[in-house]
């Protein structure tokens, strides 16, 4: 077995770099030749996640930010860029490479039924980790398993019951259970409380945060739900078809958004308290660009502050001094 001590060694710097990551999925229409076009999920999303810190990535379903966490953690592989996680390019190393970062990034999903294996008791579920990779005794390793459960707010008792016997909260605390049990470093969060009822969301967001600040864990936080992300978030990536199009600490993003997505995103808001401005109308129907007209910002049909400039040339996510990234033509001018 492979001791626990046996980790990733450190660097300095970001605690894990996104670069230029892109996925094509085949399937799209037949072209002049008969063969099939692929569809683009992801196109060129780059990222930093610093150490401690929860960054949510947002936008509307279909946008790509399941498809950018799955890549994170490298469960689809990309069509081409880089992951980089401790300073290594973790993207395309074999099964027996990859294994000593496995621990460093662990994943919740969205489902926490779905995600666990229903013969399976709760014990044998956040202690099957430890026993791939701790190389901890039986006895000690139940211990640890027990003080994990405590940890997520689940009695000792649970330890035997099958997940079945859970609520829906308690599964979602049983899958933090099993993605902290190897103290990793990032942990990759996929809608996590979306199936939740909103009373039960806030206790698992306050868990996750409190976890956060005991064991300086970072989140990748994937949701569509502004006061999720609102609550828990630290930094916001916003996407839009593919692409990220402003990154922004919460505080600027929630006061003074920036790109055109971003105001309508918030506009649509259910929230009163974070739709602070009207949705800005799109164009009419009739002005509308068709997809094969506009080689530019993937917004444009949308967007009532085009120019000439959003039809021809894809916007560059562009950095400013205040620690902002923006997408947007009008916005670099």
């Amino acid at each position: 077995m492979t001791d626990m001590t046996d980790r990733t060694d450190k660097t300095e710097g970001p605690l894990l770099r996104a670069v230029a990551l892109t996925k094509h999925y085949p399937g799209g229409s037949k072209g002049m030749l008969g063969g099939r076009s692929s569809v683009v999920a992801v196109d060129g999303v780059s990222f930093e996640i610093n150490r401690g810190e929860t960054l949510c990535l947002v936008g509307e379903s279909g946008c790509g930010k399941s498809t950018v966490s799955r890549m994170i953690a490298q469960l689809v592989e990309p069509t081409s860029g880089s992951v980089i996680l401790n300073g290594v390019d973790i993207t395309r190393l074999s099964q027996a490479k990859m294994r000593p970062h496995r621990r460093d990034v662990q994943f919740v999903f969205q489902d926490p039924y779905a995600s666990l294996s229903p013969r399976m008791s709760a014990g044998d579920i956040v202690g099957e980790p430890l026993e791939n990779f701790s190389g901890l005794s039986g006895e000690d390793r139940k211990a640890k398993v027990v003080d994990l459960l405590r940890q997520v707010g689940l009695r000792q008792d649970a330890f035997s019951r099958l997940p079945f016997e859970f609520s829906g909260g308690q599964r979602q605390r049983l899958n933090i259970a099993r993605a902290i049990a190897l103290d990793p470093d990032l942990v990759i969060a996929d809608e996590p409380v979306s199936a939740l009822d909103v009373s039960v969301q806030a206790q698992v967001l306050n868990l996750m945060m409190d976890l956060q600040d005991d064991r300086g864990l970072a989140y990748l936080f994937v949701s569509h739900d502004l006061a999720v992300v609102q609550h828990i978030g630290h930094r916001i990536a916003v996407m839009f078809a593919g692409r990220i199009v402003e990154i922004a600490s919460k505080t600027a993003l929630f006061d003074d958004p920036q790109h055109p997505y971003t105001r309508t995103l918030i506009a649509a808001a259910p929230v009163p308290a974070i739709r602070k401005m009207r949705p800005e109308a799109a164009p009419e129907a009739d002005a509308l660009a068709s997809a094969e007209a506009v080689r530019g910002c993937a917004f444009y049909s949308r967007c009532r502050g085009r120019i000439e400039q959003c039809r021809t040339d894809v916007p560059k996510l562009r950095p400013s001094s205040d620690g902002r990234a923006v997408a947007c033509h009008r916005v670099d001018a």
